[in-house]
């Protein structure tokens, strides 16, 4: 969601301190994105990089580790040096323990940069971020300039979010913090906007009148993995509906901006959630559904259940949920927005249809109704974008029809190498614009949502279904005839 005038901010030299510096996140996105920013000479400015660690004496670990993680995500030539060039810019500091003693070394840093902007970076469970922000304040290394980004899980529930909002404000503004949320930097989320609005063809037909439903799917084909501890505490409804989904379905339900700003688009999206309609005991559990995964296969490998993945055979938490939902405001009144999210499915992809509803009248065969066109937004693995219109068949015979998809593959389309979405995400934090970061107003609107779901789910005793890894899961349950889930693979859909 950049345009031409965002482009051209100047971004001021700084300092990126990274706490939980040593953690799987950092390795395996903030450091790759940092150098490939710095490889593709966007970073030209004075800037330094430090990984804040509570591990003594393991610096030598620490740059190997980062090494090996940058090198792994290089699939493009890069000129010679540059990869000596930026380990040259990384500092390792240890904190053991929140003091005025142990912030010292970072306070010098900090110090002896006083002309920068500083960046801090939490990757840390959200229970440290109070004690962190804090920490910068009592030790004076924060100024106007500084800024906190701030990674999920925001909290279990609204009050927690609320309690976190409170520990952070003491130290940072509004205007400071940026809330990530990597999906929003995914190339085909960005292209959602400039889709819809920048197309007639599309934005006038965007309505209740002319879209019958909405499918959004973000399915994993992984387990739980080294997250059990934390994954086991939310659920597949708080790790992925609670944010990412939901931010996929207020830019698709969104009026158009004012401007392509910050405050314009989150008013927007806020308007969204505002107008999702609750849930209550009855309507959650015919729109809702709930499932964990049981031993399976994936790849024709066996995979043990959840319950085994997380050595606890009680645990009553969903890998997997189903959910029809309704945004009750005069575009899209009467059009479900489904969305489903599950941990073990059959294959890993992201992924929005719009399902648009069928002509009138069939001139063709007044006794056959002609299938809706469909808009597919694949987000992950392959990001494209396809078209699906019905067309004749070459040949005699009278009129007939099939599906064909009209692709727009992004590989295939543009030579440019497509920069991952924390890359785009950690230059608009440098850049000082926080379109694509949530305001808090926007995450308490979600909690008060979700919590119409958790709230009912607790009162009906409502309990997961189980189903095989490498399924679909049991969020048919919430499906009727007419609004199957739609598969952008199907194999009676040609692609052209």
């Amino acid at each position: 969601m950049t345009n031409k005038s965002q482009n051209l901010i100047k971004i001021l030299p700084f300092n990126f301190i990274v706490f939980g510096g040593d953690g799987d996140l950092a390795y395996r996105k903030i450091y790759p994105a940092l150098f490939h920013r710095f490889a593709d000479k966007q970073l030209k400015m004075e800037f330094n990089i430090c990984c804040i660690t509570r591990t003594s004496n393991n610096e030598s670990n620490i740059m190997a580790s980062i090494k090996t993680f940058i090198e792994a995500s290089i699939d493009y030539e890069i000129e010679k040096n540059v990869l000596e060039e930026f380990f040259k810019k990384i500092k390792v500091i240890v904190i053991t323990k929140p003091t005025i003693e142990e912030y010292r070394t970072l306070q010098e840093f900090i110090d002896n940069t006083s002309e920068r902007q500083n960046v801090y970076y939490l990757s840390t469970p959200s229970s440290a971020f109070g004690v962190i922000s804090s920490m910068l304040k009592k030790a004076k290394i924060l100024n106007k300039n500084s800024k906190v980004v701030l990674e999920k899980p925001l909290g279990f529930s609204l009050k927690s979010s609320k309690e976190i909002q409170t520990q952070i404000t003491k130290s940072f503004s509004e205007s400071q913090i940026y809330r990530i949320d990597h999906y929003l930097g995914k190339e085909t989320v960005q292209n959602l906007m400039v889709l819809r609005f920048a197309n007639h063809l599309f934005e006038h037909s965007w309505s209740s009148e002319d879209i019958d439903s909405v499918q959004i799917t973000v399915a994993e084909s992984l387990g739980v993995e080294k997250r059990g501890n934390y994954y086991d505490k939310s659920g597949a409804l708080l790790d992925m509906v609670q944010n990412h989904l939901l931010q996929l379905l207020c830019l698709i339900a969104m009026e158009p901006p004012t401007k392509l700003e910050a405050e314009s688009v989150r008013n927007e999206k806020l308007k969204v959630l505002n107008s999702l309609r609750m849930f209550n005991d009855k309507s959650v559990l015919t729109q809702t559904a709930r499932g964990q995964y049981s031993r399976g296969k994936i790849n024709d490998a066996s995979v043990p259940s959840y319950l085994e993945d997380i050595d606890n055979y009680e645990s009553n938490t969903e890998t997997f949920v189903a959910i029809k939902a309704f945004i009750d405001n005069w575009r899209w009144k009467g059009t479900p927005f489904y969305m489903r999210t599950g941990k073990r499915m059959a294959k890993r992809y992201s992924e929005i249809i719009i399902n648009f509803k069928s002509v009138r009248h069939n001139v063709f065969d007044a006794n056959e109704e002609i299938p809706g066109n469909k808009l597919i937004m694949r987000l992950q693995p392959e990001e494209r974008i396809e078209l699906v219109q019905m067309t004749k068949l070459p040949g005699p015979g009278g009129y007939r029809y099939r599906p064909i998809s009209l692709k727009l593959d992004y590989v295939d389309s543009f030579e440019e190498r497509f920069p991952e979405a924390y890359e785009r995400l950690i230059i608009d934090v440098l850049r000082g614009q926080q379109t694509l970061f949530m305001h808090q107003k926007e995450l308490e609107a979600a909690w008060k949502w979700i919590e119409s779901i958790t709230n009912s789910w607790k009162k009906t005793g409502m309990k997961n279904i189980l189903y095989h890894a490498g399924s679909w899961g049991p969020g048919d349950q919430i499906m009727n005839e007419k609004h199957k889930w739609s598969k952008s693979n199907k194999n009676d859909i040609e692609t052209i």
